[in-house]
């Protein structure tokens, strides 16, 4: 959200979370327990922002695909079964011409390379890669550590820094991509 001089005019935040007692991040900039995660982030925008930030608290199912739309789509699930999900947003994304992107493992707790790679050639042997491209997924970019819950590794906050961090920058890309 906090770009200056370029990005996105529009921002769609859709998540169904609501903030816990341990998402701390969002309690630190003044979230209730409670809040919806998505109405939060919209709200941090607020009037006169310079860019449109709608949040939508709902989980993305077959049924509300609609919600999605933009020229670049990123994507972040955690928890359950989110590879089937993810593969329906690439597709219904793809559909409509948009560019998509996702992690592919954020776990680690140290200085964990973030991998930037498009999901062709990305390494087959991630259950990521493997579900995706088993899915008919292409042209699809993909960020993290490659580390996933299987892996020892705990999620901790530097890691998802950095992560957010090239995500961000990825995002920039593509959506520059787009405009070309």
């Amino acid at each position: 959200m906090q770009i200056h001089r370029g990005g996105p005019s529009r921002i769609n935040v859709i998540d169904g979370q609501r903030i816990s007692a341990d998402d701390l991040i969002f309690r630190f900039l003044g979230a209730r327990v409670g809040d919806y995660k998505a109405r939060f982030i919209e709200g941090l925008a607020g009037k006169g922002f310079s860019r449109e930030v709608k949040g939508f608290p709902e989980y993305i199912t077959g049924e509300n695909l609609d919600l999605i739309s933009g020229d670049v789509v990123c994507i972040q699930i955690a928890g359950g079964d989110t590879l089937p999900v993810t593969a329906d947003i690439i597709k219904h994304a793809h559909r409509s011409g948009a560019a998509t992107i996702s992690t592919m493992g954020v776990f680690g707790i140290d200085r964990d390379d973030v991998k930037v790679e498009w999901l062709d050639e990305a390494p087959p042997e991630n259950p990521v890669v493997e579900y995706l491209q088993a899915a008919g997924i292409r042209d699809h970019l993909l960020v993290g550590t490659g580390k996933l819950i299987r892996d020892w590794e705990p999620v901790t906050p530097y890691v998802l820094d950095r992560v957010s961090e090239v995500m961000t920058s990825e995002v920039l890309k593509l959506l520059r991509r787009r405009m070309e």
